[in-house]
């Protein structure tokens, strides 16, 4: 009994699954709308037309083929079944282009998560359209991916619903912006305060600062937090700099750099000079006090570190004496060791 063509079976169980399908979309009209039933057909219909096109163009291969003998047919069949569904790949490949092209998101990504089982693709084609919601649930419900769908309902305004998943995912600086975008203040600041414990227990004191001073608006605590890394040690100098930079009074500044300093211990002075570098250049209002305490912890630590005599230049930049001077003390330390 002859063998029926792998094209003619595929062909007859295509219109049997085509008319089955039809019928399907127009059940749907019992639970959708007329137009929404309609757009689907007209998809399917497209599609439906472009396989046929392909059926018939490999049937006609086929048939020319025909003649290379009956021994053969396997591997042909094998061959042709490959090329058959890599041509009908293509085919919705460029009907989803087709449709990106014309700005109709919605099918394209439909041909993507229906036709081509591209999940992602499809999720991405709707993000790219601006469909976010629909975006959101794809990437939720079929590739469960909780940051993307986050994202999206972030940007479809869908707050709360994004503020849940940020708040399964951990990320708790995200949820506490969101919530100060909806003006639930009192979230948003307890979220934040989870988010500074973090940085504080990771010794990112200067992060925590930030979080106090520009979501929390507590510039108080923002301080405190620095002036706690200072003593503590923890990123020292970093704390001291960003704590002095937060004091827009001059006046205030000044003080409490020489009440900072005369609290300071001998160990962290080499610290609190490099501090002193930067207030210096800060403004001149600042220049005599930074000098004077750069002074004072030169003329301690010189007997024990010569080099540095070096941090002078900073403080007189202009004056040539100095500059000549730490040249001559230098020469002097370099010959009494040669000796």
């Amino acid at each position: 009994m002859n063998r029926q063509k792998f094209t003619d079976k595929f062909m007859a169980a295509f219109f049997i699954l085509a008319i089955i399908k039809i019928i399907g979309i127009l059940a749907q009209l019992f639970h959708q709308s007329f137009w929404s039933v309609i757009g689907t057909l007209v998809i399917f219909v497209v599609i439906a037309f472009i396989i046929l096109m392909v059926l018939m163009q490999l049937e006609k291969k086929e048939k020319e083929k025909s003649t290379l003998g009956k021994g053969r047919n396997g591997g042909e069949n094998f061959y042709l079944e490959a090329s058959l569904f890599d041509k009908i790949r293509d085919r919705y490949e460029e009907l989803a282009q087709k449709y990106i092209i014309e700005k109709d998101y919605q099918r394209a990504a439909k041909v993507y998560m229906n036709l081509l089982k591209d999940y992602y693709r499809g999720a991405k084609t709707l993000e790219d359209g601006g469909l976010y919601n629909e975006a959101a649930v794809i990437y939720l419900k079929k590739l469960k991916n909780r940051s993307e769908a986050a994202n999206c309902y972030e940007k479809a305004k869908q707050y709360k619903k994004a503020i849940d998943l940020y708040k399964e995912l951990g990320q708790k600086e995200k949820a506490g912006d969101l919530y100060r975008l909806i003006n639930d203040t009192k979230n948003a600041n307890i979220y934040y305060q989870m988010v500074v414990d973090d940085y504080v227990n990771n010794n990112q004191m200067v992060k925590g600062s930030l979080i106090y001073r520009k979501k929390m608006e507590m510039p108080d605590e923002a301080q405190k937090i620095l002036l706690k890394g200072w003593e503590e040690d923890r990123d020292s100098f970093n704390c001291l700099n960003n704590y002095f930079a937060n004091i827009s009074d001059l006046k205030k500044l000044n003080q409490q750099i020489r009440e900072l300093y005369e609290k300071t211990p001998s160990e962290k002075k080499i610290i609190y000079l490099e501090a002193m570098k930067h207030e210096f250049k800060k403004d001149p209002e600042l220049r005599s006090t930074a000098r004077n305490i750069a002074y004072e912890i030169i003329a301690e630590k010189v007997a024990t570190r010569s080099e540095i005599v070096n941090e002078l230049k900073h403080f007189n930049p202009e004056d040539e004496v100095i500059l000549k001077d730490i040249s001559r003390y230098k020469m002097g330390r370099n010959r009494m060791f040669r000796n």
